[in-house]
């Protein structure tokens, strides 16, 4: 459809930059013909926007990269997640499906009915997941012949208080929780990170959410593969559920862009 916008979107960085950061859930947009086959009305389609969305993630990934000495590239997801999510696998792999949650959401973040449970899923994939996952991992090829290597930084959100669709929300909830992969994030990266952060409020490790994205071509592969997932809790920059920005965003924008610049040598 000519007047949507595009699903999503590589914003180049500096020639010689591994880091990708990676947006996958900043947007709230879903195409009408989308929209007609989720069966919220309009203010509630609102209200779990609110909670589902990252919201601000991709402005704090803009400013980062305006701020970082090698500007970063930046994968950025124009479409909510509620069109489809790019991080869940679209099959029987995803442990998300057990509560209506896997690539294609049939339930809300409260386990209400988002779509009839008899919704097929593949006209959504096929339409939006697999380009998504084949651009991604196009970018990454890109940053690995360019530079030997690559770095995905995934920036997220999480709400202060546990929704009822998580599934492991038992644990901490630190302002800044670093999600970690045993293959690709390596003790150096985890480091820098920690040293990014630690004027943020404090870090956690794999809680509430553990677990990076990489495209599955590298994943277990490529060691050359860095990745590491960057949850923020909300209250630390933001009005929850949905609201605005506040002066935390810069503070956080500044951490992102020191640890771009630690792992970017």
């Amino acid at each position: 459809m000519p007047d949507m916008p595009p699903s999503f979107e590589l914003l180049p960085g500096a020639a010689g930059s591994p880091v990708i950061l990676h947006v996958p859930h900043s947007a709230r947009e879903i195409p009408p013909d989308v929209r007609a086959g989720i069966v919220l009305d309009d203010d509630a389609l609102e209200r779990e926007l609110d909670h589902i969305t990252d919201a601000h993630t991709a402005e704090i990934a803009e400013a980062a990269a305006g701020l970082a000495g090698t500007a970063p590239w930046r994968f950025v997801n124009r479409l909510s997640r509620l069109v489809v999510d790019p991080e869940r696998f679209p099959d029987e792999r995803e442990e998300m499906t057990a509560v209506g949650m896997g690539a294609v959401y049939t339930r809300t973040t409260h386990r209400g009915l988002l779509r009839p449970a008899d919704t097929d899923p593949e006209p959504l994939i096929e339409r939006y997941f697999h380009p998504y996952a084949r651009a991604m991992t196009e970018a990454v090829a890109d940053r690995l012949a360019a530079t030997g290597r690559a770095v995905i930084v995934d920036v997220h959100s999480y709400p202060t208080e546990r929704l009822p669709y998580e599934l492991h929300g038992e644990g901490p909830r630190p302002p800044v929780c670093l999600g970690t992969d045993a293959f690709h994030t390596s003790p150096g990266l985890l480091a820098a990170a920690r040293e990014a952060f630690a004027a943020c409020g404090g870090t956690g490790l794999d809680s509430p959410f553990a677990g990076t994205y990489v495209p599955l071509e590298f994943y277990g592969k490529r060691a050359e593969v860095g990745a590491l997932m960057v949850e923020i809790r909300r209250d630390t920059y933001m009005t929850e559920p949905g609201g605005p920005a506040g002066p935390g965003l810069t503070r956080l924008a500044e951490a992102l862009a020191a640890l771009v610049d630690a792992v970017s040598d």
